[in-house]
């Protein structure tokens, strides 16, 4: 904004100069005068639209590659969360990962409470006495792909970042996290923001990177899950779709 207001002032400074020129600049130099001046004014005039036009551009631009890749990022996340549900631990490759949705399956249970005898107490006490249990009945099993993916074989290409730096993919990690003598599992799927935004300005590319702000992307990066604490959330605002 300091640029913009600065640029505006010597816009109007040189259109005064202009005027100065021809009214006191004797004849013969104002034409060589002026058109210097109005050069000057066309240019400082297309740098202050640019330092406005720019960021709007970028912004756009931005938004529509993120929305993109967070679209990537949570495929990733609900294939893990599944592979942990099946397997209780994360995968530590896509291609692990791929195999996993292609091939397994989510176990269809129901839960029943339910009174048994229970002869111990029966003969302590001399008749009859019951115990209460649950009892997890298997009642059939669904194809994680068809649960999670439907019709679409797109799990087979989330390592693949959508938009940016072409033949770029996620980086995946997965490991167990000490948390007071347990061993948690943690993954962690991420992309820099210099590959989604590779061919954008490099000013506005590294003010990106330093955001901090409750409704922007903070950090360098988009990433989904985290291996230094237990969190499977994105790092995105909701603004741009669930997180969670």
């Amino acid at each position: 904004m300091k640029l913009v207001l600065v640029a505006i002032a010597v816009i109007l400074v040189t259109i005064g100069l202009v005027k100065l020129v021809d009214k006191f600049i004797p004849t013969k130099f104002k034409p060589l005068l002026q058109v210097v001046l109005w050069i000057a004014i066309a240019f400082l005039g297309y740098n202050t639209f640019q330092s406005i036009y720019a960021p709007i551009e970028f912004n756009k631009t931005k938004n529509k590659r993120y929305a993109e890749v967070i679209k990537s990022l949570n495929d990733i996340r609900e294939a893990q969360l599944a592979h942990r549900k099946v397997t209780g631990k994360f995968a530590g490759n896509f291609d692990n990962l791929v195999k996993f949705v292609d091939t397994a399956e989510f176990t269809i249970t129901q839960r029943r409470d339910t009174s048994v005898l229970d002869p111990v107490l029966t003969k302590q006490f001399g008749v009859d006495m019951f115990e209460d249990k649950v009892l997890i009945d298997t009642l059939g099993f669904v194809p994680v792909k068809d649960s999670l993916f439907k019709n679409s074989d797109r799990y087979k290409t989330m390592m693949n970042v959508p938009v940016g730096k072409e033949g770029a993919k996620f980086q995946l990690k997965a490991g167990l996290l000490d948390q007071n003598g347990n061993k948690i599992p943690v993954f962690e799927a991420l992309v820099k923001k210099e590959v989604i935004l590779f061919d954008q300005d490099k000013d506005l590319l590294s003010q990106e990177n330093q955001v901090v702000s409750v409704d922007g992307v903070n950090g360098d990066a988009l990433k989904v899950g985290s291996m230094d604490e237990v969190n499977t959330a994105g790092n995105w605002p909701k603004t741009y779709g669930a997180n969670e």
